[in-house]
């Protein structure tokens, strides 16, 4: 990242990235689809998405690199981050079927409290896991008592959707799987092209969620593997892949050549906010119930400790362990 100052052009798409990812939710849940099916179509058009660019990546490579991609280690990981980003898409989307669009976001985006817990955790059982700092300790308590505090309106209708504790902990559990993406991601990125990384575990997650979806779920029979290439799907999921994927995913990496993490990662945390606001601006979603409000506005504060702790202090980039190559 270079230290001078960015031009006006990385604060306008850092907005519209933020914007692209905060609309993944509600784009998700005004598909009529089943949430397995549903996730694996989405990472199916985002791995077509990113064939190209990886693709290119792959012949700009000196032979060590290509040597080294197909090393066990190397593919072990690949087919664990696979089967982590598989589970978080499943768990997340499903959980948009079972609980509100706010209180879906405000838990699949948890993550960092679920990182903190691990390395208070691990430093325990384990020599050389860094201990967390207290202001991470507090940023986590704080955001656990906001969750808390959000459950007190499970129940409520709210639109079309009725805050339920089977959806949030779908979108816990997509927090808790997301976690070990980001892992597998710290470890493979230090030497691997971030396409090169992005394509094989995105099209193995996609895969991974067909064969659950055709136990599970009556859609499958009914549109097959490649249902998203249908008109009345089509547009949806190509608006997540260019919207959400490559305006958003890809608009925050581009930032990052330009601007510190932090500033990232705290733009990240409104997420929940943001998407709110989408679906209620575009699709009429229904606005949440005071709990939500008051319990939600703690977990971001809690998430905003976290994040913003010193570069030192917490990656917050990757919100991960320091020592996750030993977990």
């Amino acid at each position: 990242m270079t230290t001078a100052k960015p031009p006006l052009w990385v604060w306008v798409l850092l907005v519209a990235a933020i914007f692209g990812v905060s609309s993944a939710g509600t784009l998700l849940q005004q598909i009529e689809l089943d949430p397995l099916l549903k996730a694996s179509w989405r990472l199916q058009l985002t791995a077509v998405v990113l064939f190209p660019f990886a693709f290119f990546q792959w012949r700009q490579q000196p032979s060590e690199v290509k040597e080294q991609m197909f090393e066990k280690r190397t593919l072990g990981i690949l087919a664990l981050s696979g089967l982590a980003l598989a589970l978080h898409f499943g768990a997340w989307v499903a959980s948009l079927k079972y609980t509100t669009l706010t209180h879906s976001l405000l838990f699949v985006t948890a993550h960092p409290l679920i990182v903190v817990a691990g390395m208070f955790i691990l430093g325990i059982v384990l020599t050389g896991v860094r201990q967390p700092t207290h202001r991470e300790l507090s940023g986590a308590m704080i955001g656990f008592a906001g969750a808390a505090l959000t459950l007190l309106d499970e129940g409520t209708q709210q639109g079309d959707n009725t805050v339920t504790l089977l959806g949030d902990s779908l979108a816990l559990l997509g927090a808790f799987t997301v976690v070990g993406y980001i892992v597998c991601g710290r470890i493979l990125r230090a030497w691997m092209p971030i396409f090169l990384y992005a394509f094989p575990v995105t099209l193995l997650a996609a895969v991974l969620l067909l064969p659950a979806s055709m136990l599970v779920e009556s859609d499958y029979a009914t549109y097959g593997v490649f249902g998203w290439l249908d008109a009345a799907f089509f547009g949806w999921f190509l608006a997540l892949a260019l919207i959400a994927g490559l305006l958003g995913h890809t608009g925050l990496n581009t930032c990052l050549k330009y601007l510190s993490p932090l500033v990232i990662s705290a733009c990240v945390t409104l997420e929940p906010v943001i998407g709110s606001l989408i679906g209620y601006a575009v699709f009429d979603t229904s606005l949440p119930g005071r709990w939500t409000w008051f319990g939600g506005a703690v977990l971001m504060i809690g998430l905003l400790l976290i994040v913003t702790a010193a570069p030192t202090e917490t990656d917050t980039n990757n919100q991960t362990l320091e020592a996750s190559k030993d977990a």
